[in-house]
């Protein structure tokens, strides 16, 4: 019982942790143009759509006598399958937007460096909680949570790097190609981490159905 307290509280901070992020990230492109800054924005908004997915079933399969221990699974797997699908999403779209976007005036990227700083301290925090949380209770809900939060840290890392560089140098070649190639860097890993999860969660959905 604690532990499935832990876990929707866990949740819950995760949601109003991560909620406010795309606004204010969108916000902060009225100063700034960065790619890095728009990726982020897209990035952000479809991780709180898979976070809230995620919540809405971990709920539904820890309540006793909603659901026997198959149809658990199940809906657990398939909740993981639309975070991936979502991973992959945010990583085609970070993809397209640097090619896209240009412009070589980035204007004032303060704000979104401190609020991406912020963010990816919360989400390295989130990764460590989520990872203990998985250790005591092997959810799978809780594993893929686990992955979606490393890579959230490992994507704010190469967005700090990058809007760094812009804040030092912006209108130097090296920064805009530091910010592009972040952005690619960035965009393949968060959608061949998106394929991954897909592809592990629907070979353990059929591996459910072959059980049967």
């Amino acid at each position: 019982m604690s532990e499935k307290k832990s876990g929707i509280k866990t949740f819950i901070w995760a949601i109003i942790m991560s909620a406010p992020s795309p606004l204010v990230v969108g916000l902060g492109l009225i100063v700034g143009r960065s790619s890095s800054q728009i990726a982020d924005f897209v990035r952000k908004s479809a991780e709180l759509l898979a976070i809230v997915i995620s919540f809405v079933v971990f709920l539904m399969t820890q309540k006793n006598g909603v659901c026997d221990e198959d149809r658990k699974q199940k809906l657990e797997r398939r909740a993981n399958v639309f975070v991936g699908f979502m991973m992959s999403f945010a990583g085609i779209i970070m993809f397209a937007l640097a090619f896209l976007i240009s412009s070589r005036d980035k204007g004032n990227v303060i704000p979104a460096l401190a609020i991406i700083v912020s963010g990816g301290t919360i989400n390295l925090i989130f990764w460590i909680r989520y990872t203990r949380l998985y250790k005591v209770q092997k959810n799978a809900i809780f594993a893929v949570q686990k992955k979606l939060y490393r890579a959230k840290t490992l994507v704010d890392m190469s967005v700090i790097i990058a809007l760094v560089s812009v804040l030092i140098a912006p209108t130097s070649n090296v920064t805009h190609w530091i910010d592009f190639g972040g952005s690619i860097i960035v965009s393949i890993y968060l959608t061949w981490s998106g394929i991954r999860t897909v592809y592990k969660e629907i070979k353990a959905l059929k591996q459910l159905k072959n059980e049967k």
